[in-house]
Parts: structure tokens; C-alpha cells; sequence
């Protein structure tokens, strides 16, 4: 394999001036420019990533954090980053940081080694602090999904609060009164924040939930499942069933139809993120618009701004997202 050396030697100029010529750099002669291109392209040489990052201090990856590789919701974020990074002739590289504070640790020190000074990082069991410190650290770190007041700037998020009230009004509006809830069993904010908001506007309507008609599973087709099963066994009627995320909610189709109910006719069913899949369920998912790839394009965006940077910073700067409601076939007015 040809290495620069090689290049510098057919060439006949120096390593230093190959490498102004792969980094566009200044005083290089046109003339010296095509020579080495040529070589190049007789060598079938390409630069290495790490070994141009050494030299001029700069990363060629952008780098993204997520918890897996399996949900769609993640899926849909790593692509919003990797857009971006083929836009800027970037590598994409991708650490999996589940969802332990350890793993997310592991997971962002993996992109520092590997020079990475541009990261959309997904975390929800670091602390405060930490991300503080790392945003300190690393020019372009931008959370995502996360907001911390004194990194605003460095924060892209969603108001989940807002969006649990969105979906408690949309199922008011629909003449709903007995409510079950379906969340995540992760002790962290999104569904907590969720849940919160959901049960505050019913409360200001004058509606309150039984504490057994709601219900905590894994974030997934299975955990929507088995969190209907057990709702159902508890033998009170709910006519709305408000569901963490869209794939727990075709999940609770799923058993709903399976014991008879028919959706939305008997039941309605609400969802949240908006995932390509709600659109393909039967009936199709009603649910609310999680603007997840935007956002992550947004984030990458901000990133490089922050490590190159090309804006300066505005403390006060905030990036919050408002989810949006898409009415679909899973929920429908409850005549009385």
C-alpha cells in the first residue's frame, strides 16, 4: 500500500508539500498541485483518516453516540448525522452506549480516542456535571434529547412535557374519560416528563388515572405487549390508551385485537416518535411527531460550527423542539 512518503518521492517535492496539496493548504504552486495528484492517482493512494488528523489537528469523522442499533427511533438519528457527514465528506462513526452511565462513558471515550472532536451524543445516565465537563473537553459535543441550562447552546432537544399534554388534549377533544397509560421502565426523563404532562392536563380537565391503569415495559414491541396483558388483567375498562412509544403501541394493538377489542372503535391507541413503522400498522398508528433526524442533523451542524468555530457563542442560544400531532386510524371520537 502507497504511503505519502511514496507519493513525496515519485512527485519529487517534499512529505510537507504533499500534505499541503491533500489539505488544501496555502503556497503550493499549481504545477506542484498536479504532479502530486497525478502520482496519486498512479499509486492509487488514499490519505489515511487518523494520520491526517495528526498532522493538521483536525478531525475527518463525525461521530454519533446512540443507546443501540435496534430501535427505529435510533436508527432515524444515526441517519440525520451521517447525512451530514457524507454532505461534508466526513466519516461517520457510530458508539453504542446502552443505557448505563458506564457504557455511555465507554462509549464517548472510544470517539476521543480516535480523535473525534465533533460527537452528537445521545445520554440520559450521565450526570449534569459530567456532560459539562466533557462539553469543556471536546469543541464540538452537542447533546441531544437532553437539556442542560448551562450547555443550552450545546443542547438539542424536545419539550416532552409539551407533548404529553398535546396527547391528553387530542383525546379529551375526542370525548375520552377513563385513560390507561403504557411507559417506559427507564428511570429517565422522556418518559417520566411524558407521563408527567399527560396526567397534568387531564387533571386540569377533571380526570384523574388509577394508579393500576398504568403500566411500565420495555420500550418495544414485546414490552407493549405484555403491559397490555397486564392492564387488561386488571379488569377496569379504559376507552384511551396513551403508549410511551410507537413501537409499545402497535405492540398494545397487537393484544388488544388478539382479546377482541377493535381499535380505535372500542379503544383508541396513541403513540409517540412517529416512527416509519406507525405509518404500515393496521389500523395506522395516530401518534406524535418526534422530529429525531432534524434534530440530528441540526446537532451535527452545530458541531462542526462549535469545532471550527465559525459562530461565536450565544449562551442564551436554545434549541428546543415542539412534537407535532399526527392524526392517523388508531383513535377516534367515544360517543357517550
Amino acid at each position: 500500500m502507497a504511503t505519502i512518503k511514496d507519493v513525496a518521492r515519485l512527485s519529487g517535492v517534499s512529505v510537507a508539500s504533499v500534505s499541503r496539496v491533500l489539505n488544501n493548504g496555502p503556497k503550493v504552486s499549481k504545477k506542484t498541485i498536479e504532479k502530486v495528484l497525478k502520482v496519486m492517482k498512479e499509486l492509487n493512494y488514499t490519505p489515511n483518516a487518523n494520520a491526517r488528523a495528526l498532522v493538521t489537528q483536525k478531525s475527518t469523522t463525525l461521530g454519533v453516540v446512540i443507546p443501540d442499533l435496534v430501535d427505529p427511533f435510533f436508527a432515524s438519528l444515526a441517519n440525520g448525522v451521517e447525512q451530514v457527514a457524507r454532505k461534508k465528506n466526513m466519516q461517520l462513526l457510530l458508539s453504542t452506549g446502552l443505557v448505563t452511565a458506564e457504557s455511555e462513558m465507554q462509549a464517548i471515550n472510544l470517539l476521543i480516542e480516535r480523535r473525534c472532536d465533533v460527537m452528537v451524543v445521545h445520554s440520559k445516565k450521565l450526570s449534569d456535571q459530567v456532560l459539562i465537563d466533557l462539553a469543556n473537553k471536546v469543541s464540538g459535543l452537542v447533546l441531544i434529547d437532553r437539556y442542560i441550562e448551562e450547555i443550552a447552546h450545546r443542547c438539542v432537544w424536545l419539550d416532552n412535557t409539551e407533548g404529553g399534554k398535546i396527547a391528553a388534549r387530542h383525546l379529551l377533544a375526542l370525548n375520552h374519560k377513563s385513560f390507561a397509560c403504557i411507559s417506559s421502565k427507564y428511570q429517565i426523563d422522556d418518559p417520566l416528563l411524558r407521563l408527567q404532562g399527560f396526567q397534568n392536563e387531564l387533571q386540569s380537565a377533571g380526570v384523574d388515572i388509577e394508579p393500576n391503569l398504568i403500566e411500565y415495559g420495555d420500550p418495544n414491541l414485546q414490552g407493549g405487549e405484555m403491559a397490555t396483558q397486564k392492564l387488561l388483567a386488571y379488569g377496569k375498562s379504559f376507552s384511551a390508551l396513551f403508549v410511551y412509544n410507537d413501537a409499545m403501541a402497535i405492540g398494545a394493538i397487537s393484544t388488544l385485537e388478539d382479546n377482541g377489542f377493535k381499535v380505535p372503535y372500542d379503544i383508541s391507541v396513541l403513540g409517540f416518535d412517529d416512527v416509519l413503522l406507525s405509518r404500515y400498522s393496521r389500523p395506522k398508528l395516530s401518534t406524535l411527531n418526534y422530529p429525531i433526524e432534524e434534530m440530528a442533523m441540526q446537532a451535527a451542524n452545530i458541531g462542526l460550527e462549535l469545532s471550527t468555530k465559525q459562530v461565536e457563542l450565544n449562551l442564551n442560544k436554545n434549541y428546543k423542539h415542539i412534537p407535532r400531532l399526527v392524526k392517523r386510524e388508531s383513535t377516534s371520537f367515544k360517543s357517550s
